[in-house]
């Protein structure tokens, strides 16, 4: 019994004009055979409804083809083809053997006759030649996901690309043996490795060869379409092959690694040499060129993704409009990480936010079918490893990883998309891993009957070479072509390494390695600031503000018309109004950056009338320069790693990624240990990004606390970092311009206030603006013969010493500010202690436990200074930072406060 026994006449015309009235009001699948009647000219409950059900059977086998024929793709080289899915059975729609031979009239649908009708959508064709065009086009080597795409547009331009060729375009003869040499050296460059450094880690492409022709090709075709910059990022696996065979790295560079006797441009500590990055530029045939560079990663396997979707969209922004089809981001994965990783999915989420999309991704999935000993079965619950992507609505192409000429086509297809819609694409390529997960594992020990298939199969150039020499290639031909790139390699190896792309080149060359503690001016004249403040304060004609806005506006602009009272929200704008002023690019980025979580900033308006937005530091940046500021998605770990790559592509630009509480960037903890603390003794890069960290104890629980000081703390070493916690408007103000005005760039971690926003004693007078600079270490002004105790602290629990300080009348004691927790200015520090030589005791105060906070780091350096540890005054050592009650919280902070003073705590 087909389906069209359990369909009466009645209910499918009623059906029918149902449809005609509205057509969404039915199920897409009835809607593909109402169009199906109407191109044959046939009414539901007429003469003849069962050839009327066939003709839109057949419409709905088309769709139902394009929807699901990746089904029965055959892309698995370790598994035997499908050759039926009874869901594309013609059965399932009631057609039967006899219907092949008939004549059918379909809707968008490419065949190589015409209807003659002079509707272009209208075609006729027989049923077997329809199935043997959709077969052809989505059940061979290339299995296609792409009608879950919402735009139709996006979807008929597949088909238009797909079904003509049916997925399978002519290659030339020279295109063919291009291929095949470039999968000969894939495999001959590993071979290569394995016997003259037998043992050592490569994590080999092997069985995934591909890789190679595909990268090649992908580059040539990026270049045709009038692409100039080709960023990749990828994990570790065949990193070395790409870096030989595509990127062109010096294969005597890549053996001097190997044999650890090359320290050309190695600083720092250096990583192994399937982390490193790489860059080049590459002449290609027709005289064309184009830069590649290869993102340096670590082995948090898909962390460099936002990198590099941040670097990309630096140099789209510095290019200008039009930039993103210039410059292509290409994320290489591996199955396993693909499915499993968030961060995966944080970045397809940012692929289309104003803020950060960069034109669409080209991803490459190197399926290898397993992860480290992981099968699929025990790593996704979905189907495909790619599922994630379609959350964006990206097409999907699953291709045989044997069949060289159907990866180039889907790779092609996928760019030309990418550049057609500006959206993200996925290539998978269905493999496999010759070796285990490195050259020393044994894969037998727990895939032992995948690997026996493996090790039966021959390497892909071998497959390729002999379907080529069937097809009339000589094969002395291809023998002379593997021995010449065995030449290659061999002739590589006794050669010197040579200098190759050495960091503070281009856009670093006029910015100096390495930190320099010599204090440079800041300050900006008292005229300049007032200026800039009255440009600020305009508010464009006919624009409406929130009220309450309008008069945060009108007061700051009064407080530095007046010289006094000027408070944090004030102090950061004017910093960067200066450095707008001067040229220098502004990009803030982070949830509820624009306006700020505490409503501090409002560096973007908006009209409460209509919702339009103005930025008022627009007005007052140089023409060179610009002001952006961008709300981000709820995410630490994407959108962190993101303002990294930007920032690494932008030394002249003043970047900042400002956390909502300073307590969650801890969501982006492998960003800040792989990239932002360690980058440059690992990879020689460095990066000038800003982070901005809201830090301190008010009651409000564990998570709305504390930054985290002894983390960043904790990853200091040899001058690497910044890590500041300023406790006025104008330090503030000098630290940001310090910032881009020192000759070098290390990342600044600031530790940024909340409740001292709006405290009555956290403002600056303009004076402290117009002078001087940041100031490592704020001695007191207490006289010194009066001192007999120094409390050392930093950062908020400074007004509440100042405030019991003064109430409580104690001139015996200073109180010493340290706003740079690292580089620590152990010189400043010592000269500033020395101020009070009579003081009998000295302590350190905070409000973090004494396993957290400044006090670890702090410890032995003040230690040394005095002689003797100094006394600690703050919580004791806990697993949570803060505790949830704010009663309790009062209570502990008023004991610190007691304490710190020398006054016993209430019982």
């Amino acid at each position: 019994m087909s389906f069209l026994d359990n369909v009466s006449p009645a209910w499918l015309e009623a059906q029918y004009f149902l449809w005609k009235e509205s057509p969404d009001a039915v199920p897409a699948e009835w809607h593909a055979f109402f169009s199906g009647y109407e191109l044959a000219g046939v009414i539901p409950g007429g003469a003849d409804p069962e050839l009327a059900l066939k003709q839109s059977a057949v419409q709905s086998l088309i769709y139902r083809y394009r929807d699901i024929g990746h089904l029965l793709a055959c892309t698995d080289p370790l598994s035997p083809c499908k050759t039926d899915h009874p869901l594309l059975s013609p059965a399932a729609f009631g057609l039967v053997p006899t219907d092949l031979d008939r004549t059918f009239h379909v809707k968008r649908f490419t065949n190589y006759s015409r209807t003659g009708s002079e509707d272009p959508d209208r075609h006729s064709a027989t049923l077997r030649d329809i199935l043997a065009v959709m077969r052809e086009t989505y059940c061979r080597s290339i299995g296609v996901e792409f009608m879950h795409i919402q735009e139709p547009v996006e979807r008929q331009w597949l088909i238009d690309r797909m079904e003509p060729v049916r997925n399978r375009p002519s290659f030339s003869g020279e295109e063919k043996l291009a291929i095949l040499g470039k999968l000969q050296e894939a495999a001959l460059f590993e071979e290569f490795l394995n016997r003259k450094f037998m043992g050592q880690t490569r994590f080999s492409l092997e069985g995934g060869d591909v890789l190679i022709p595909q990268l090649d090709d992908l580059v040539d075709h990026a270049a045709h379409l009038g692409i100039t910059d080709l960023l990749l990022g990828m994990p570790h696996r065949g990193r070395l092959n790409v870096l030989a065979n595509v990127l062109r790295k010096p294969l005597e560079n890549i053996f001097a690694e190997f044999a650890e006797n090359v320290e050309l441009g190695v600083v720092g500590e250096g990583d192994v040499k399937y982390h490193d990055g790489f860059s080049a530029d590459v002449a290609l045939p027709g005289g064309s060129r184009i830069h590649l560079t290869m993102a340096a990663n670590p082995s948090h396997l898909e962390a460099i993704d936002p990198v590099v979707e941040g670097k990309c969209r630096a140099r789209q922004d510095h290019l200008g409009e039009g930039a993103s089809r210039q410059v292509l981001p290409v994320l290489i994965h591996g199955d396993a990480a693909f499915a499993g990783q968030g961060v995966v999915a944080e970045t397809f989420n940012l692929s289309q936010l104003e803020g950060y999309r960069t034109g669409g991704t080209l991803h490459i999935v190197l399926n290898n079918q397993i992860g480290f000993t992981t099968l699929p079965a025990d790593a996704r619950s979905s189907r495909y490893a790619t599922d994630v992507a379609k959350m964006v609505m990206a097409p999907v192409f699953h291709v045989h990883g044997e069949d060289p000429e159907a990866v180039l086509h889907a790779t092609r297809l996928a760019l030309d998309y990418r550049q057609a819609f500006a959206r993200d694409v996925v290539v998978e390529v269905i493999c496999y891993r010759r070796h285990g997960h490195n050259e020393g594992d044994e894969p037998y020990f727990t895939q032992p009957l995948m690997y026996e298939k493996i090790k039966e199969r021959p390497p892909a150039h071998e497959l390729y070479a002999r379907e080529l020499v069937e097809g009339g290639v000589e094969a002395g031909l291809v023998k002379e072509m593997a021995q010449a790139v065995s030449a290659r390699l061999e002739g590589a190896l006794g050669k010197e390494p040579v200098a190759v792309d050495l960091p503070f080149r281009g856009n670093w060359s006029d910015i100096e390695p390495g930190y320099v503690s010599d204090g440079i001016q800041t300050g900006v004249a008292r005229e300049t600031l007032q200026e800039l403040a009255e440009l600020l304060a305009r508010i464009p004609e006919g624009f409406s503000p929130h009220p309450r806005v309008a008069a945060v506006l009108r007061k700051r602009h009064e407080a530095v018309t007046k010289g006094e009272g000027i408070d944090w929200g004030m102090a950061e704008t004017l910093a960067f109004a200066t450095l707008l002023r001067d040229g220098v690019p502004v990009r803030l980025s982070g949830q509820d950056a624009r306006r700020g979580t505490f409503s501090q900033r409002h560096g973007v308006l908006f009209d409460i009338t209509t919702e339009q937005t103005y930025a008022p530091l627009s007005a007052v940046a140089a023409p060179t320069a610009v002001f952006r500021a961008y709300d981000s998605m709820l995410s630490e770990n994407a959108v962190l790693g993101f303002e990294y790559g930007y920032s690494i592509e932008s030394p002249r630009a003043l970047v900042i990624w400002e956390a909502q509480y300073g307590d969650f960037a801890n969501g982006a903890q492998v960003v800040i240990d792989e990239f932002v603390a360690s980058s440059e003794t690992k990879w020689n890069r460095v990066s000038g990004l800003a982070m901005f960290l809201p830090h301190g104890y008010e009651g409000q629980g564990p998570d709305h606390s504390s930054g985290r000081i002894e983390r960043y703390l904790e990853l200091c070493a040899d001058s690497n970092m910044q890590v500041a916690y300023p406790s006025t408007p104008a330090q503030l103000f000098h630290l940001l311009r310090r910032q881009m005005l020192q000759s070098f760039r290390e990342p600044l971690v600031v530790f940024t206030p909340k409740s001292l926003l709006r405290h009555p004693r956290c403002v600056s007078r303009i004076e402290d603006f117009s002078k001087g600079t940041f100031r490592g270490i704020l001695p007191d002004t207490t006289e010194a013969e009066k001192t007999r105790a120094v409390l050392v602290c930093s950062g908020k629990i400074y007004y509440e010493l100042l405030e019991r300080k003064e109430s409580e009348r104690r001139d015996d004691t200073a109180l010493l500010r340290i706003e740079q927790l690292y580089p620590l200015r152990i010189d400043l520090l010592r000269e500033a202690l020395a101020l009070y030589p009579d003081a009998e005791s000295h302590g350190w105060v905070q409000e973090e436990p004494a396993n957290m906070g400044a006090w670890p780091f702090l410890r032995p350096h003040l230690t040394e200074l005095l002689g003797r540890e100094p006394r600690y005054v703050g919580r004791p050592a806990a697993p949570s930072p803060a505790v949830g009650s704010h009663r309790v919280h009062k209570e502990e902070q008023e004991r610190i406060i007691k304490e710190a003073f020398g006054i016993s705590p209430s019982p």
